[in-house]
């Protein structure tokens, strides 16, 4: 098998469909405006009752922990389902801005099969292994924040060279081109930081996001550890170009 990619064939990629990714992107995208979270539904009504079917339907779709590890057969199916499921406008466009960014050519790279699997499995995973950290948490978990972090691992595995443009606060927020290998490693640290400092129960799932992120470089490095990635040479910045 080829062993390094060019900058040539790196944009080859970016220029393929990722049908699968797409797909995504609007079923997350259906579900928030047809549910209680987006506030755009009549039938939801509004104020404190709006309040009370978002709170319902978090519990009903979204990982409760206690729940889980209960042996409910409506609560086993929750890692899967809450991976669709977000709980407002911001965090909806965030996840779906990283997934397009990070997911196209992630995608194009390691084919429909493997991305699916490895965003869905090392979703639900990652959800699992918050779970597990929070045995006794009573809170709803939602959101594809943990498939979106395995998209960046194994991002990270494949193109580690590509640019990226990232947002740095010491730097007064100037646009920063670097290559993946620094952004998303500082990115894992980040939510290492934010998890170790979260001791008042579950609120942000930081640790889904550093189990989603180790699962999808492991992922991408047992299916392709003797393929291919990135050249040397800096590789063109991501589609769209994102700032994490």
């Amino acid at each position: 098998m080829i062993r390094n990619w060019s900058a040539s064939a790196v944009g080859a990629i970016r220029g393929t469909s990722a049908p699968v990714t797409h797909t995504l992107i609007v079923l997350c995208c259906l579900v928030f405006l047809i549910g209680p979270a987006s506030g755009l539904h009549p039938a939801h009504g509004s104020g404190e009752e709006l309040l009370a079917a978002q709170r319902a339907y978090f519990r009903r779709w979204g990982v409760i922990p206690a729940d889980l590890f209960e042996g409910s057969p409506a609560a086993a199916l929750t890692p899967a389902t809450a991976l669709f499921v977000h709980g407002g406008w911001v965090h909806l466009l965030g996840n779906m801005l990283f997934l397009q960014v990070f997911g196209t050519m992630a995608e194009a790279r390691m084919g429909r099969v493997r991305f699916t699997l490895c965003y869905a499995g090392c979703g639900c995973l990652a959800l699992l292994g918050y779970a597990a950290a929070n045995a006794d948490s009573e809170r709803s978990l939602v959101g594809a924040s943990g498939a979106i972090s395995a998209v960046l691992g194994a991002f990270l595995f494949l193109f580690p060279r590509a640019r990226v443009t990232s947002l740095l606060p010491f730097l007064f927020f100037l646009p920063v081109r670097l290559p993946a290998w620094v952004v998303l490693p500082f990115w894992a640290a980040l939510q290492w930081l934010a998890a170790g400092r979260a001791d008042d129960g579950p609120g942000v799932a930081y640790l889904a996001h550093l189990v989603g992120f180790g699962l999808g470089f492991g992922y991408a490095w047992v299916c392709f550890g003797r393929a291919t990635t990135v050249k040397s040479a800096p590789a063109p910045a991501p589609e769209g170009e994102n700032q994490p």
